[in-house]
């Protein structure tokens, strides 16, 4: 038989053979073949169907506790140091991430502070008080040193921490106070260490040197002068010398009047007593305005009402100040901000010479837009912290909505300082965010185009439920990237416990609805009549 002819007929042989399985097949019982059920399970009672597929139980554990389990465990893709944040969106993994912890136990950053962007409404404030909370739990203090709604009043109460009230007629802060700085100098030098408690109390000295020039700054919109600067420099010291008790502002205007030798002599009166006052007439006539009331009030004209603590958590509530009041409102930031960190000092400088135990703040600087808009200085200020966090021993959150709130200050100067920022920040954290801010805020940290896509989502508005007749929530509420560096952004899902959802809320005054009207009026004239 030829070649052909072979192939021929094994083709037809293999042919044959598939026919007859086919046909075997086919005169099977059903009942006995093999059959896989359905993705969603047998249909019929008592046979395990499911219209909803539940996800499978996770457990978390080492390698060693669960090396027997293998090849049904997996790496975490997310760090697992630090404050437990909530769950990855794609991965369901658990997120820790706090700036203190990754920098201080992790290493994955080279500077403890956290810069928060996003529209408002998405949870901001919540993620940073999620990181106060645990960070609470280790051992470290919060400090809010300025809340301008409040947003963390009910966090620092909820803690055991202290509310400090400031405003018009509802609290005082004396920027001439050293604090708790001349009680820690004095028990430095009982300890034998003199050289520090000089640097504890040269410290104050400028604090409140620095206080009063820049409410000089802001009450005149512009600095004083060198003169000037060096007669406050010298009257402090003079009262520092002489004064019984803790001077206020009152008590630096009456030497300034009455002209002690040391003062004039930084003065350059030459002896002349008109002259001296043609000098100093400037000074004096700024100091009367910050004692008597004028556009800051009395608000830093008398004692403290309530000095800040070290050893427990801090937040100063400034929300009765209106947002008409910039001028006030930068005064006020401005000296929460020397007391704080003033305080920090104090604990640092005790701790160093093993006094006292050593202990870490977490400072969180909201509504950051409106800080830096409040007045001269403010920019120059924050800009000092951002860059002196490491060297104080202090975390950072910084807040505010988008970048252009950071780019809208009148100077190119400030709106480059503002961008730094961002830059320096260990890490960046983004909610949703409009699409004309990505270029601005990828110049400052690398977004790939998902991530781009992704922040432009989710602040996307929310749905409309015509069952209920409200808004559904937003479609990013709670959501946030968070960036290292040039490193792929983690999504991740901020969920809160029963217990924070109570000093979570931002809406206490839209809980009860208005019901003034005709009908109201008429019973409480009733009542009254």
């Amino acid at each position: 038989m030829s070649a052909p002819e072979l192939r021929r007929t094994a083709k037809a042989e293999r042919r044959a053979k598939r026919v007859q399985k086919v046909a075997t097949k086919a005169e099977k019982p059903k009942e006995l073949r093999p059959q896989r059920p359905p993705m969603r399970g047998w249909l019929g009672r008592g046979r395990g169907s499911s219209n909803y597929v539940q996800a499978a139980d996770e457990w978390r554990g080492t390698t060693v506790q669960v090396c027997g389990m293998w090849p049904f465990a997996i790496g975490t893709g997310t760090p697992m140091v630090g404050v437990p944040l909530g769950r990855h969106i794609h991965t369901g993994a658990t997120l820790c991430c706090d700036p203190i912890s990754w920098f201080q136990r992790a290493k994955l950053i080279s500077n403890p502070s956290a810069f928060v962007l996003g529209k408002p409404g998405l949870g901001k404030s919540t993620i940073v008080r999620r990181m106060a909370l645990g960070l609470a739990g280790y051992g470290v203090m919060p400090l809010v040193l300025g809340d301008l709604k409040p947003d963390y009043v009910d966090l620092i109460e909820a803690l055991g921490g202290q509310v400090i009230t400031l405003g018009r007629g509802r609290g005082y802060l004396n920027v001439l106070d050293p604090g708790e700085a001349t009680e820690a100098a004095a028990r430095l030098r009982e300890a034998g260490f003199e050289k520090e408690a000089t640097q504890v109390l040269a410290d104050a000295h400028g604090r409140r040197h620095t206080m009063v020039s820049a409410l000089l700054t802001i009450l005149r919109s512009a600095p004083p002068t060198d003169r000037e600067e060096t007669i406050i420099d010298r009257a402090l010291k003079w009262l520092d010398d002489n004064f019984d008790g803790v001077p206020v502002l009152g008590d630096l205007l009456r030497v300034i009047q009455e002209g002690p030798a040391e003062v004039r002599a930084v003065a350059l009166d030459r002896g002349n007593d008109e002259r001296y006052q043609s000098i100093t007439e400037g000074l004096e006539a700024s100091l009367i305005g910050l004692v008597g009331g004028g556009r800051l009030g009395e608000t830093f004209a008398r004692q403290t009402t309530n000095p800040m603590r070290r050893d427990a958590p801090v937040v100063y509530d400034v929300s009765a100040i209106d947002d008409s009041e910039m001028d006030l409102q930068a005064a006020t930031l401005l000296a929460c901000w020397s007391a704080g960190f003033g305080t920090v000092n104090v604990a640092n400088a005790l701790a160093d010479a093993g006094l006292e135990p050593r202990r870490h703040y977490f400072v969180v600087l909201d509504e950051l837009w409106r800080a830096l808009r409040a007045g001269r200085g403010m920019v120059d200020r924050v800009d000092a912290l951002t860059r002196l966090n490491r060297q104080r021993g202090v975390g950072m959150a910084m807040i505010s909505h988008t970048m252009s709130d950071l780019l809208a200050l009148p100077t190119e100067e400030d709106r480059m300082k503002a961008r730094g920022f961002v830059e320096r920040s260990g890490m960046v954290i983004c909610g949703g965010l409009p699409s004309a801010e990505m270029p601005q805020l990828s110049a400052a940290v690398p977004f790939s185009q998902a991530e781009q896509e992704m922040l432009i989502g989710w602040q996307d508005p929310p749905a409309w439920d015509p069952s209920t007749g409200r808004e559904a929530e937003p479609p990013g509420r709670g959501k946030f990237l968070v960036k290292v560096g040039g490193r792929p952004g983690i999504p991740v899902n901020v969920q809160l416990t029963s217990v924070e959802l109570s000093i979570n809320d931002t809406n206490k005054l839209w809980h009860e609805q208005s019901r003034v009207g005709r009908r109201h009026l008429r019973a409480v004239e009733e009542v009254q009549g």
